[in-house]
């Protein structure tokens, strides 16, 4: 009798219909007398599909698990935070927006009537709390002297008979950061390596403080082997010969800062939303209670020829243990931090002016008359005379690639053109965000000078001008890893608002309506995006959108206007700019200038089309 020819199984067939198939062969070569009804109606077909059908979801699992596995092909946002932690990319969730604050309160009169009485000049303390009527909260950042002599004063209150003023209006301004302030209770058992929190609240936008029940302090590091961070002393006077200098009110830096040795100290890594924390790898029972380390055994060896040595000291290993931190054990922590009170936090002019709480420090209060004391104290209003921005929204997936590679080949240095633009996007949110940034060499420089176009988003995710708190912010970012020699203006991009007018012709058995709808949806949620600084605008990619729509035979005109003006509804950028001048020969794109991007602003209003 002869044997059956074992046939090879077909590990390229991944898909239900091609299981399907495979299965259906193999069960006529192998059990042709046991089973032979195919019917769609049978038995054995619905066990046939059922295999089949789990083989394609094993298939597709697997496809996506080895996708999701490298960079260029996740498409899962969190994966791809994973995979940029992996490359030294930390992500950021949760942008601040920063801006100037006016404060005002009301001064008793001198006693001669002339100017406020100084002794009742208070002090606004950092932290007091703030909020706009739609309920985003903001934190002022330092202290606010209202005796400081450039304030503005004028006359609040005159007494009827004799004319003369008896309290006067003090204004002054202050920084001010969005959120508010929350603290979470984490109780910790016994000691674990690497001991990972995930914080409760969602969107937390910088972590203030971590202390335990011992009253020990918990620093936040960049990674687990930094065991030195710089800490704001108050900077409260100094003795120049027999003199001592005061900076209470004065235009001194308000803090001074100093390196302090962090045996106990954290990382935090975020997710889209949530917050981690990872602690220590040793306890404070493995920790010798001399632990820092003398010069002479904390010089760095570069290790090669072995008549090379640098004995240059390390300020970032002065901790002789190689022990990656102290993690907390047996102990309750209390963790402070800053969280954002909604998804927008950027706010327009006047927005800002409720005062919901506050601490206010008079000097010798007890010496001063308790009602104008009262006066004082409840007399504080804010407003924001220029618009708060710093927040932006979160970089879709492609664009948080790019950035990851950007990331990842900076090196934590800047020195070319995408190391620079690079950086400026890892700026810690608690700083503010830009939403785009374009460095250029200055050609008009003799030196290395270099022009950095940056830009923000507005409360309505609109492009807007930076404020001065984030250009400076950027500066003192970019300080510490740019060229010594490279000079840097912080410059503001300017803004097109496009408007698109389009005719299609359709077929006849399709609604014009629908398919008009259908168009203008699928243009809106492709110009949404927003585009790098000096990026053409390609009058191709609305064609190429508008033949994808189902119901239309063809494109025949696209028209791209400037918008320009304010209106009662409407206000568009003041930038005036020849398009036809800046469109290509062949009328496929319009050239945008290095400084220049583009905006549809009012997509539902600046897109308008005729379908025929």
């Amino acid at each position: 009798m002869s044997k059956k020819r074992a046939v090879s199984i077909k590990y390229t067939s991944r898909e239900f219909d091609s299981i399907k198939s495979d299965l259906v062969d193999y069960i006529k070569r192998y059990y042709p007398n046991s089973y032979r009804d195919f019917s769609e109606a049978s038995f054995g077909s619905l066990m046939i599909d059922t295999v089949s059908y789990i083989g394609d979801i094993l298939s597709f699992y697997i496809d996506y698990q080895a996708n999701e596995t490298f960079l260029d092909t996740a498409t899962e946002y969190n994966n791809i935070i994973k995979l940029g932690r992996q490359l030294g990319y930390n992500f950021k969730t949760a942008p601040s927006s920063f801006g100037f604050a006016a404060f005002y309160v009301i001064v008793p009169a001198a006693a001669s009537g002339i100017g406020p009485d100084e002794r009742y000049y208070p002090t606004l303390k950092k932290g007091s709390s703030f909020s706009t009527t739609a309920g985003t909260s903001f934190i002022l950042n330092h202290d606010v002297h209202f005796g400081n002599s450039k304030n503005e004063i004028r006359v609040a209150r005159v007494n009827e008979s004799t004319g003369n003023p008896e309290f006067y209006a003090v204004k002054t301004y202050g920084q001010v950061v969005s959120g508010r302030i929350e603290e979470e209770f984490i109780t910790v058992s016994s000691f674990e390596r690497f001991r990972r929190i995930t914080l409760d609240k969602l969107d937390v936008a910088d972590i203030i403080s971590v202390t335990d029940e011992e009253g020990n302090e918990y620093y936040e590091v960049d990674y687990m082997s930094q065991n030195i961070v710089y800490k704001g002393i108050t900077n409260r006077s100094k003795t120049i010969g027999n003199t001592v200098v005061s900076y209470a009110t004065g235009d001194q830096a308000a803090e001074i800062l100093k390196p302090v040795v962090v045996p106990r100290r954290f990382i935090v890594e975020n997710t889209s939303r949530t917050t981690h924390l990872t602690f220590g790898a040793s306890s404070d029972y493995q920790v010798s209670e001399d632990f820092i380390s003398e010069p002479q055994t904390a010089i760095l060896e570069v290790h090669g020829k072995n008549y090379i040595q640098d004995t240059a000291l390390d300020p970032t290993n002065l901790i002789s243990s190689d022990k990656m931190g102290v993690g907390p054990s047996n102990t309750i922590l209390t963790i402070s931090y800053r969280v954002n009170t909604r998804d927008n936090v950027n706010i327009r002019v006047g927005q800002l002016n409720g005062v919901d709480s506050y601490e206010m420090e008079i000097n010798d209060v007890i010496n001063l008359d308790a009602a104008n004391v009262d006066i004082v104290r409840n007399s504080v209003e804010v407003d924001n005379e220029e618009p708060i921005v710093g927040d932006i929204t979160l970089p879709d997936s492609e664009e948080l690639k790019h950035r990851v590679r950007g990331s990842f080949a900076t090196q934590s240095r800047a020195v070319t053109q995408q190391d620079y633009e690079s950086f400026i996007y890892q700026m810690p949110t608690r700083f503010g965000a830009v939403k785009r940034c374009r460095i250029l060499r200055d050609n008009d420089s003799l030196k290395r000078n270099l022009n950095l176009y940056m830009i923000s988003e507005d409360a309505n995710e609109h492009l807007t001008q930076s404020n001065e708190i984030l250009k400076e912010n950027v500066k003192t970012w970019i300080q510490k890893n740019k060229m010594i020699n490279d000079t840097i203006d912080i410059l503001d991009a300017k803004v097109l608002n496009l408007c698109i007018d389009f005719v299609a012709v359709g077929f006849m058995e399709k609604s014009k309506f629908e398919v008009y709808e259908t168009a203008k949806s699928m243009l809106i949620e492709k110009f949404k995006k927003i585009p790098d600084i000096g990026e053409p605008f390609f009058i191709t990619d609305v064609y190429k959108e508008l033949r994808k729509v189902e119901g239309i035979a063809d494109v025949t005109d696209v028209r791209i206007s400037l918008k320009s003006g304010t209106n009662s509804e409407r206000s568009y950028s003041s930038v005036s700019f020849d398009l036809a001048a800046a469109a290509s020969p062949d009328g496929r794109y319009i050239e945008m200038p290095s400084n220049v991007l583009y905006e549809v602003k009012f997509p539902r209003f600046d897109i308008n089309g005729v379908i025929i």
